[in-house]
């Protein structure tokens, strides 16, 4: 299990290669699910403090998309899967 941090806009401190994976976790959240698209999109499925789910969508390490709010991640997954992410 990995920690990963970012800056908001990228992870920081970490290898162009090196992708986060299931039970690992960026900025205190824990990854419960990741996704790939075609383009070189992933997606990390993230469980917050709270207990919703957020979905960061990373370009290699660089984060370019960012939702949070989820109130499972079935909707969070939903919602990538229907191209709203």
């Amino acid at each position: 299990m990995a920690e990963y941090f970012s800056d908001g806009k990228k992870l920081i401190d970490v290898e162009y290669d090196d992708i986060p994976t299931i039970h690992d976790s960026i900025d205190g959240m824990r990854v419960l699910s990741t996704d790939k698209r075609a383009e070189d999109e992933n997606a990390m499925f993230l469980l917050e403090p709270n207990g919703n789910i957020s979905c960061f969508v990373f370009d290699e390490i660089f984060i370019i998309g960012r939702v949070s709010g989820f109130e499972n991640l079935v909707d969070a997954i939903q919602a990538w899967n229907n191209h709203e992410i």
